[in-house]
């Protein structure tokens, strides 16, 4: 697998901002979701490009 484990725990973090953005929006929270969106694309890219 990997041996960096920056990298695991961005993808964790993005993952579970992802989980953020699903129950922001789901409560009607349109900007938090979005800001939870972009805080979780960023985190999925970084633990991408640190693999």
């Amino acid at each position: 697998m990997t041996e960096s484990t920056i990298a695991i725990v961005m993808v964790f973090l993005g993952l579970f901002l992802a989980g953020g953005v699903f129950s922001l929006a789901k409560q009607g929270l349109k900007i938090g979701a979005v800001v939870c969106g972009v805080g979780a694309v960023a985190a999925l890219t970084a633990g991408v490009l640190w693999w």
